[in-house]
């Protein structure tokens, strides 16, 4: 969807983006031409990784370690960020946690977790973002979401909640910037084969696999070249969407 060299001079900051969908859409963006700060929490040789992939390929990235849900540390990590490069024009909100269970039996501090890291975190980096993109008159924030906020998944309630606020927080903000050149756009991911959905078995593989449409689950890249469609200057009459990503799970 975006042609080599369409982000040449942009940078842009992908949150999680050390491993599975993160990675995916970081190599995407930098391919594309932008340099790409890779956000992670714990996983600093998974991040190293990624950015010497980046660099393998002929492209720019560095890591950067910050946990999304803690507001300071958004507000530091990001402001190092915008004064290091000069400018910050792609803002991917794709860290995420799972925290699953059935209500009944769900833990408070596990229904906590969720809804701090997959949707206050997305505020938080939004909120550090923004001032940079509203003062350049230009910005592409996009946020990953899920299949689950919309059709639900059991043992998911927290989970499809925090997702399902993404939806709400990123329709809201589209209105609020539109005017100032920032796009707000999300990408809804379906079933995705990364090392979080490797344990899964067999059976359950293949019960996805039949339920899809398409017949088979996304790639982490079929998922950024979504991404990237919205983060760049292309997108720029494109806001407050959610672009499913899904092989036809949910139509």
């Amino acid at each position: 969807m975006t042609s080599q060299g369409e982000l040449a001079g942009q940078v842009a900051i992908v949150t999680g983006g050390s491993r599975g969908i993160g990675r995916g859409i970081v190599l995407r963006l930098a391919a594309a031409g932008a340099t790409v700060v890779v956000n992670y929490r714990e996983r600093t040789p998974a991040a190293e990784e990624t950015v010497a992939l980046v660099t393998a390929a002929g492209g720019t990235a560095a890591a950067v370690s910050f946990d999304v849900g803690d507001p300071e540390a958004v507000r530091v990590g990001m402001q190092n960020v915008v004064e290091g490069y000069g400018r910050l024009d792609v803002l991917v909100n794709n860290a995420g946690v799972a925290a699953d269970g059935l209500v009944l039996r769900l833990k408070d501090d596990d229904w906590e977790r969720a809804i701090r890291t997959n949707l206050s975190g997305v505020f938080y980096c939004t909120r550090a973002a923004l001032r940079a993109m509203v003062r350049a008159r230009y910005g592409r924030i996009v946020n990953v979401t899920s299949v689950v906020a919309e059709m639900g998944n059991a043992g998911q309630a927290a989970y499809g909640a925090a997702k399902a606020g993404v939806v709400g927080f990123t329709k809201s903000l589209a209105r609020e910037v539109a005017s100032r050149g920032v796009t707000v756009n999300a990408v809804a991911p379906g079933f995705v084969e990364t090392d979080m959905t490797a344990g899964l078995g067999a059976e359950q593989k293949a019960f996805y696999t039949t339920v899809i449409p398409v017949g088979r689950p996304a790639t982490a890249a079929d998922v950024a070249a979504a991404v990237a469609f919205l983060a760049s200057p292309a997108a720029g009459y494109v806001t407050g969407h959610v672009l499913h990503v899904n092989g036809g799970l949910l139509m």
